[in-house]
């Protein structure tokens, strides 16, 4: 596969070059403590999701951000939010650190989450996205990705929420990826906003943590392991202003400027806004 693929990861980013240093951590009784309470929150939403599902969206909705900011704590992460939401449907665009930036928006801006496909076989996640609505993509069969965006397109046409990371890869969240263009001709056939979004990962002085990212050929339980030890680890969430489309507007400038904004609000330096000319 080319390395312009508009899905297939190609961050730079390893958990040598990028985990490094001195990060605080919690002693064995309090991780224990945050693995079961883990533990019990996931057994708990793949047990509801299925009433869940069926119930009307706007308590379907409220249930899915409780549940996330339960399971948050749980992790023993601080969620803190900034900027406003834009109401109604849109695509949720943000820069992807990690795993934990699904279970990050969806106790803020719960949506149908576009994902690889092989996080449908993971196992309790797995049950958990497809009870939620998630949208797979297949990277490796970039011929189904028109019917992909053909999907995110109906979804936005329906009233709902869609939420994709466009980087197509994890980053450490020292270095970003540029913005894929592909998601964001679902929001140009449907007319629908674009509601980019910054995440950074902090310690308790404010600094970055990169412990948060899931990064390179880094294990799941590794990062579990990594994120459940951490101490004083604060995620923040800051919503920037939309994105609308207008009628001369394609889906390369959309990627632009929602890329602009967040990695401006990142104070990403290493990162040459407007010059990506991938699908």
């Amino acid at each position: 596969m080319s390395a312009t693929s508009p899905w297939l990861p190609t961050a730079p980013c390893t958990p040598a070059g990028c985990l490094s240093g001195n990060n605080p951590v919690v002693g064995r009784p309090r991780r224990a403590l945050r693995a079961a309470g883990v533990t019990a929150c996931l057994l708990v939403g793949v047990l509801l999701a299925p009433l869940v599902r069926r119930t009307p969206s706007r308590f379907r909705t409220s249930a899915v951000r409780a549940w996330a900011r339960v399971l948050l704590r749980a992790f023993g992460v601080r969620l803190r939010t900034r900027g406003h939401w834009t109401p109604g449907p849109a695509l949720v665009v943000a820069n992807h650190v990690s795993w934990l930036d699904v279970v990050l928006l969806a106790a803020v801006r719960p949506g149908r989450m576009l994902a690889k496909a092989e996080v449908a076989r993971y196992p309790v996640l797995g049950p958990l996205a497809r009870y939620g609505g998630t949208l797979f993509i297949e990277r490796d069969r970039l011929r189904r990705l028109p019917g992909t965006v053909v999907e995110i397109t109906a979804a936005l046409r329906a009233g709902g929420t869609v939420v994709a990371f466009p980087e197509g890869s994890t980053w450490c969240g020292r270095r970003h990826g540029r913005f894929r263009h592909a998601v964001f001709q679902a929001a140009v056939d449907a007319g629908a906003v674009v509601q980019p979004v910054a995440i950074r990962y902090l310690r308790a002085g404010g600094e970055p943590a990169p412990v948060a990212a899931f990064v390179g050929e880094d294990s799941l339980a590794d990062s579990l392991r990594r994120v459940l030890a951490a101490r004083g680890l604060t995620a923040e969430v800051t919503a920037l202003p939309p994105v609308a489309p207008e009628p001369a507007t394609d889906r390369a400038a959309l990627a632009r400027r929602s890329a602009d904004l967040v990695m401006t609000r990142m104070s990403v330096t290493d990162y040459a806004p407007g010059h990506d000319r991938t699908a």
